[in-house]
């Protein structure tokens, strides 16, 4: 699949949603094309460089997302909503003339379905806390308290980690594996 991929400094992952604002010429181009064509994109974290300039190096997992929703900001810029349907890998990548990154990608397999095994309970109730927040109240997300993959994406999108540990959670494909990792994150934090 040849896609065009949007480098972040955010990540977004399956059934997470994430607003943007687009304002150079590349990105509402790329909105547009994917409007007509009814396609999404993928968002891929940055792991150098910064989310306007031309040269960004970007880690090779990421999200295909598709717009749900867009709208004119106050700013006179273009809002838009978009929501992860699923995890691929950038086989390969290049840049067009307006700077526009494009990739080859390859759906990575879905994540096996799990409930949350009662030894990570505090961490559907830490979710449920940061769904109380209004920024994310407003994002409109459904998420399934007891499914370990809903759990663990949303934490990993939402708590206050660095963005290459961010990455390595994401990067992830057993979903108690990325709860255990979160449970020994949020000690560590409790602990500072």
């Amino acid at each position: 699949m040849n896609v065009p991929l949007f480098p972040l400094n955010s990540i977004v992952l399956p059934k997470g949603r994430i607003p943007l604002q687009l304002f150079e010429p590349r990105y509402i181009d790329m909105l547009s094309r994917c409007m007509k064509e009814d396609r999404g994109f993928v968002v891929v974290l940055l792991r150098e460089g910064g989310e306007t300039a031309r040269q960004a190096a970007f880690y090779d997992i990421g999200t295909y997302v598709r717009i749900i929703d867009f709208q004119q900001l106050d700013s006179g810029l273009l809002g838009i909503t978009v929501e992860g349907e699923l995890k691929v890998s950038v086989v390969l990548s290049w840049q067009q003339e307006d700077g526009l990154n494009l990739g080859d990608v390859e759906c990575l397999i879905a994540e096996a379905e799990s409930e949350v095994p009662e030894r990570y309970h505090e961490l559907p109730s830490v979710l449920r806390a940061l769904f109380r927040h209004p920024v994310v109240k407003d994002l409109g997300m459904d998420v399934d308290y007891e499914d370990a993959r809903d759990v663990g994406w949303r934490l990993t999108e939402l708590l206050p980690l660095d963005k290459q540990e961010k990455q390595r959670l994401a990067e992830l494909q057993d979903p108690l594996e990325r709860l255990q990792r979160l449970q020994e994150l949020l000690e560590a934090l409790e602990q500072s």
